[in-house]
């Protein structure tokens, strides 16, 4: 995920600490890679389920860890068939925010796209060419540092996309920097969740270090930089469930250590507080105080 700068993207609240989410996700590389991983493709987002399909929670670790990366997979899949809406994939991509790379690996892989993965934390720039190196797309993949706010590409990409990264970011700056790196006609995607009951604000942006912010936000900064919003999708429905299964598996870990078993990354305390936290989040996306949406903007229309 990438850091952003100290100025503020919207007008009340403090503004960031540009040292505080390279510190934050660096802090959770072994967490995400124990719960999400061993890969190659690891992501740490969101997944998709479908809404009609009752899952229980009784079921062991395994599962809850397959249902989970399954629904991660599907939001990716079903983001980049929307986005593309039957037209070719894009052959060069920018990811911005990529974490350990599970997005940039999906597009490599599935829709041989030459990727270039922006990450503010140091420490995922081996674990991403080791994963890229297992996945056999090495030569597709290229995970650099840095802050995309200090972007200068000029049309260099057929394509761009942050997954839950933009919330990390000054949104103006943010559709200006991708504009201008983008080639004529390309398209800007963006997963993320969005602010519709303001007393959760607070609450979810400690939680992740974030700063979220409405849809109305994101398309008068998406306007300002010439882009055109054609499709908006809100996934919230699907994604609810994700938070349940995520709890489940955070209880399954506690069990397993309070049975005797090896402590890999999670703390005990840790756990604890995130299946409390988890819980809560499923009721928020439930109510839809806050919903996740799929957002994609063309740069100056066709």
């Amino acid at each position: 995920m990438n850091a952003p700068p100290v100025t503020q993207s919207r007008a009340e609240g403090p503004a960031f600490d540009e040292t505080e989410v390279p510190r934050y996700y660096a802090r959770k590389t072994q967490d995400i890679l124990h719960k999400y991983g061993p890969g190659p493709r690891v992501h740490f987002h969101v997944g998709l389920f479908d809404p009609a399909v009752k899952l229980n929670t009784t079921v062991s670790q395994r599962v809850l860890k397959n249902r989970i990366v399954g629904a991660q997979e599907a939001i990716l899949d079903h983001a980049a068939r929307t986005w593309a809406d039957g037209q070719s994939f894009p052959a060069h991509l920018l990811d911005i925010g990529c974490g350990l790379g599970g997005g940039s690996l999906y597009w490599a892989q599935e829709h041989g796209a030459n990727v270039t993965g922006l990450t503010v934390a140091n420490d995922h720039i081996p674990v991403i060419r080791e994963l890229a190196r297992q996945a056999g797309v090495s030569g597709r993949v290229t995970p650099r540092v840095g802050d995309v706010h200090d972007m200068t590409h000029e049309r260099r990409y057929d394509a761009a996309y942050a997954i839950e990264s933009s919330g990390y970011m000054d949104r103006k700056r943010l559709f200006h920097v991708v504009a201008r790196a983008l080639r004529p006609g390309g398209w800007f995607g963006i997963q993320e969740h969005f602010i519709c009951r303001p007393e959760w604000t607070d609450w979810i942006d400690d939680y992740y270090k974030t700063r979220l912010g409405t849809l109305t936000e994101y398309i008068h900064a998406a306007e300002s930089a010439g882009f055109e919003l054609e499709q908006d999708e809100d996934v919230t429905d699907g994604v609810s469930e994700f938070w349940l299964q995520s709890m489940a598996w955070n209880t399954a870990e506690l069990t397993r250590l309070e049975q005797g078993g090896e402590q890999a990354s999670w703390s005990r305390e840790r756990l604890q507080q995130s299946a409390v936290a988890h819980g809560k989040m499923f009721r928020i996306w439930r109510d839809h105080a806050v919903e996740t949406r799929l957002l994609h903007f063309r740069l100056g229309g066709n």
